[in-house]
């Protein structure tokens, strides 16, 4: 069946069956091969196996090496090492992902691109490219902001969403650039003198600050921002420039040399409007207590408003108030004149009253006067006595009354009386035929015995 793959008949198959047998003819071809490269993106999951990025300036081969080999390894590879790789090439089958199994890993030496990095890196610090005091201060409220970066990258996506979001006002121009190959860097520096050009033929609409941004990756993607005649190309813009490549982790020559670095593309545009978005902040915090003020000041002013208005009254309202005002001052002097005549009476009774004390027939008034009382009070006391007296004989008469035998005839009992005259108390003392008499309250009855129970 490989062999009728190979010469490509009018079979048709799947592309898991055209994958596996791909990966049978590269694993029995290259089943023990020597690769020399640079490793990066390097990752080590929990499961123990390592998987890298074998490459040069030519190419790039995805690697795996299982944890049954790398534990055998006498050293821990990084990203940027240039290695000697030994092992088979394979197609990882459910993805058709061309990789290399690796069996054996060894060092290769220097030469590999970090070491180029740290190498450029310390050379342009050495000629003071990254001179903190040679940067130029980034404006705080740029009025036109420059991109320099690639149209169809989500970092410019979000650079523009976010600086309409907290700035809309600040204007956005793009100088379109490539930001990931070889000659990517070229594109840059085209990209800086074009903004350049722009300022000298706008002197009205200048750009305040410039922005190069890409999103993450790995070295390689990232490898056009560590070019020197970039870095000496920023170093001597006439511009401010802000440098947002690549994420937190991620660091380039282009980050040194730029007047400032931020750790990703939105982190870039929220530098640049922090200024104007914090400003807005306090205009919608100030307005907002402005609004208050005039509230208050106009609520005191109605306030006053509605007090002196209170107190404007009508002139027919003012001319009874007086009338009225009059007439409680002539009531008080009629009172005062009333009360000082009643004084000066009082005075004239009690000196009368002093000069009847002491007369003779006053005297002799007040002596008839307590005789009168004592009389009085005399005959009440006999009045009082003696109706205490009668009470007494009243409440003994109804005793004796009710202790009676004539009071219980009146409830309509009756006395039975034989012929001697003596009161029956049993049956026993009467005999039949015997006559009697019967006392009522109210006269008696003759009555004669027909029969006696006992």
């Amino acid at each position: 069946m490989t062999e009728n793959i190979v010469i490509q008949n009018e079979e048709i198959i799947s592309v898991g069956e055209l994958n596996k047998s791909a990966k049978y003819i590269l694993e029995n071809a290259f089943n023990n091969v020597s690769v020399i490269g640079e490793i990066s993106n390097l990752s080590r999951p929990a499961s123990g196996h390592m998987y890298f990025t074998l490459k040069d300036e030519d190419g790039a081969i995805r690697c795996a090496m299982f944890k049954n080999q790398n534990i055998k390894l006498n050293f821990s590879p990084e990203n940027g090492d240039q290695c000697v790789l030994k092992g088979q090439v394979s197609i990882y089958a459910p993805r058709g992902d061309y990789q290399l199994i690796v069996k054996s890993i060894e060092p290769a030496g220097s030469g590999n691109l970090m070491q180029k990095f740290e190498a450029l890196r310390k050379k342009l610090d050495d000629e003071g490219l990254f001179d903190k005091n040679k940067k130029m201060e980034i404006p705080s409220s740029p009025k036109h902001i420059a991109i320099i970066t690639s149209p169809s990258t989500a970092a410019f996506q979000d650079i523009i969403s976010t600086v309409q979001r907290r700035a809309p006002s600040a204007q956005i121009s793009l100088s379109e650039a490539s930001v990931q190959g070889e000659n990517a860097h070229v594109s840059i520096i085209k990209a800086l003198n074009r903004v350049i050009n722009f300022n000298e033929l706008n002197s009205n609409n200048k750009v305040d600050v410039v922005i190069l941004s890409r999103g993450g990756g790995s070295i390689e993607d990232l490898w056009c921002f560590n070019n020197e005649e970039l870095a000496r190309e920023i170093f001597s813009f006439p511009i401010p420039t802000i440098s947002g490549v690549g994420h937190e982790i991620d660091f380039t020559i282009c980050d040194f040399v730029s007047d400032i670095r931020v750790p990703t593309p939105t982190a870039s545009a929220e530098l640049v409007t922090e200024f104007i978005y914090q400003l807005s902040d306090k205009l919608n915090i100030n307005n907002t207590k402005l609004h208050k003020s005039i509230e208050y000041i106009f609520e005191d002013i109605r306030q006053s408003i509605n007090l002196n208005k209170s107190k404007l009254k009508n002139p027919l309202t003012l001319l009874r108030e007086k009338s009225q005002t009059l007439d409680n001052m002539d009531l008080r002097l009629r009172q005062n004149h009333n009360n000082l005549m009643l004084k000066r009476l009082n005075k004239l009774k009690n000196m009368a009253a002093m000069v009847n004390n002491k007369s003779p027939l006053s005297k002799l008034t007040i002596l008839q006067e307590k005789v009168i009382n004592v009389y009085k009070s005399l005959n009440r006391g006999i009045e009082e006595k003696l109706k205490s007296k009668r009470n007494i004989i009243e409440r003994l008469s109804k005793n004796i009354q009710i202790l009676s035998p004539l009071s219980i005839l009146d409830r309509g009992y009756a006395i039975i009386i034989n012929n001697k005259g003596l009161a029956l108390k049993s049956s026993s003392e009467t005999d039949k035929g015997e006559k009697l008499k019967a006392r009522l309250s109210k006269g008696s009855l003759d009555i004669e015995v027909k029969n006696v129970k006992n």
